[in-house]
């Protein structure tokens, strides 16, 4: 009887090894990040924005580096009929005003960068967070990033869904500024 015991429990083991697994089959998908940051209309309207700025604070600038070229080349015309002293004492102003426009546009470039970096990270954490709300809704286990700074070196097109991503987050970028619209024109 203990054999026969033995012998079932040693049939049961057998039987429930050969049994195959079962394999869940992983969802996954990748998004090209610099295509994404190319084709995406806030980004685009971001960098727009910067260059528009950066433009017309650069004009008031050059304003003043071409009010100081005209000053210092009157100087230089002038300098011999004023005397020493009086080129001496000019030419500090000079370079004193040479140096504050040299500042000045070191300024202007660092605040630029400050403030388009702040929304720049802004723009990547939603465009981050839209994705993986994406990927739940729509059973991916990893959605991957290529481009620049990616870590994918080879993955099939058919797992690139970076058109339908983009696609998305211009539709969701489009539709707050429309409604704002439709209010403003209620008005």
């Amino acid at each position: 009887m203990k054999k026969a015991l033995v012998i079932i429990a040693l049939s049961i083991s057998l039987v429930s090894c050969n049994k195959p697994a079962e394999v869940k089959e992983v969802k996954t998908a990748y998004v090209d990040t610099s295509e994404l940051m190319k084709e995406y209309t806030e980004a685009k309207d971001l960098e727009a924005k910067y260059k528009a700025r950066a433009e017309e604070k650069g004009r008031q600038l050059e304003a003043e580096i071409a009010r100081f070229k005209q000053d210092a080349a009157n100087f230089q015309s002038q300098a011999q009929a004023n005397g020493q002293a009086w080129a001496q004492q000019k030419g500090a102003e000079l370079q004193k005003r040479e140096q504050q426009l040299s500042y000045a546009q070191q300024a202007l470039s660092q605040e630029l960068q400050q403030e388009s970096g702040k929304e720049m990270d802004s723009l990547v954490s939603g465009v981050k967070k839209f994705i993986k709300t994406y990927g739940k809704e729509k059973g991916y286990a990893y959605i991957y990033g290529t481009g620049d700074a990616a870590s994918i070196l080879y993955a099939e097109d058919k797992f690139d869904i970076t058109k339908e991503i983009i696609k998305l987050l211009n539709e969701k970028y489009k539709s707050p500024a429309k409604t704002e619209e439709k209010a403003e024109a209620k008005k």
